[in-house]
């Protein structure tokens, strides 16, 4: 079985992809016959979800190292990581709404539970459930809104109390490691749960599913290309007041092998020789902004997060109103900064998104498939945010060499 090992990843995946496809059109309605191995690995992802996003958020929050490093650098990273991903959101949401992907399937040809009833909750109620009355029940209940108020509390805590909390700190850093080693051996399972999956989807609902994962795939790119042509050049333009065209150059080896990895950590070395050398950010910013947004900044993520919850409420029928959108907004930005940066992991928090607005798990089934090629464009934009957000906050704080960009704009 080494040869299967030897081969990576994201070609297993695209192989069982296309086999997958081929195998539904030629068993037709019998391959949901193997649908149980693509459900028995979505059942593996939702697993994760809620140790995944606890110790990565609290080691995300901890990773600052001092509460006043929020001031001068952090805080103005962490605004910018915020405002950029909520932007990325509302794009998905408005490309969703304008494009309805999903609306290409028929929901009476897929087999489901019964559609939730869309959530008719005051402000005041939305509000007040943020706060867990018992994080324990809340982790059981993967309710995960509370949850993600209780680790950035948790990560807080362990600041505040500086040396005191560095032990608990390790240990969540080691924790978040090994979480990601888990889903490391979970993604394995990937090929098998694609394959399955692909050919139930071919074979079962036909040519409308594939026009509409076809459809998900491209304004996932699209609205990548988006947020890396008008997002980050607006920032590096008017906010770094550097060339664009420096910047973009300066960072295309991290850019290729983000998208051949798909994985913010494994391209962190490289991103962070692109800032320091090729862009001119100082050692001690680009050292904590790369890394905290190779953690926290996910705006590829953000942005399919709200496009996927729209294509699943399209193709199962859900309504959704706008308190539904702006919690959308929330827990997809929340979701992307507890996504670890390795592959499939915004696979993993579609099920905090889908569950805060009613829309059924089945839409991850649906989109497994094709999710690795969605990946790879994901994680090109979210190490590109990384940089961008390093450049414009040094930049700021008078710790950007302008010259070395400038000299990258002339290569």
């Amino acid at each position: 079985m080494g040869w299967w090992f030897r081969i990576p990843l994201w070609q297993r995946v695209i192989a069982a992809l296309i086999l997958g496809i081929l195998a539904g059109f030629l068993w037709g309605p019998e391959a949901a016959s193997i649908k149980w191995i693509g459900d028995f690995f979505i059942k593996a992802v939702k697993m994760l979800v809620v140790p995944l996003i606890f110790f990565s958020l609290v080691a995300g929050v901890a990773a600052i190292g001092d509460l006043r490093k929020l001031g001068k650098v952090g805080g103005r990273a962490m605004l910018i990581f915020v405002i950029t991903g909520q932007m990325a959101v509302w794009l998905g949401l408005f490309l969703g709404s304008i494009f309805k992907p999903g609306s290409l399937i028929d929901p009476d040809q897929i087999s489901m539970g019964a559609v939730p009833e869309p959530k008719t909750q005051s402000w005041t109620d939305m509000i007040l459930s943020i706060v867990p009355e018992s994080p324990v029940q809340v982790m059981a209940d993967v309710n995960v809104l509370p949850l993600i108020v209780f680790a950035l509390l948790i990560g807080i805590g362990i600041l505040m109390a500086k040396e005191e909390g560095d032990p608990v700190a390790r240990i969540f850093d080691s924790g978040a490691v090994i979480m990601q080693k888990v889903t490391m051996v979970v993604m394995e399972l990937t090929p098998f749960g694609v394959f399955a999956l692909m050919a139930w989807v071919a074979g079962t609902l036909g040519m409308d599913a594939l026009q509409a994962l076809g459809s998900l795939v491209f304004l996932n790119y699209l609205g990548c290309i988006l947020i890396i042509a008008i997002i980050y050049s607006l920032m590096i333009r008017f906010l770094a007041k550097v060339p664009v065209l420096g910047f973009y150059r300066g960072m295309v080896d991290a850019m290729a092998v983000s998208y051949s990895t798909a994985s913010s950590n494994a391209t962190l070395p490289v991103t962070l020789r692109c800032a320091q050398r090729n862009l001119g950010v100082s050692k001690s910013v680009s050292s904590f902004v790369v890394s905290l947004g190779a953690t926290i900044n996910m705006n590829g993520t953000a942005m399919y997060l709200g496009l996927a919850t729209l294509f699943g409420a399209q193709a199962f029928g859900v309504t959704l109103s706008w308190a539904d959108y702006v919690m959308i907004s929330i827990t997809a930005t929340l979701g992307a900064i507890g996504a670890a940066g390795i592959p499939g992991a915004g696979l993993i928090m579609m099920a905090l998104v889908f569950g805060s607005v009613g829309v059924p798990l089945e839409t991850i089934a649906l989109v497994a498939g094709v999710d690795r090629i969605m990946d790879m464009m994901r994680t090109t934009t979210n190490v590109t945010g990384d940089a961008a957000v390093a450049v414009t906050v040094a930049s700021m704080t008078g710790e950007l060499n302008v010259e070395e960009l400038e000299s990258a704009d002339d290569v």
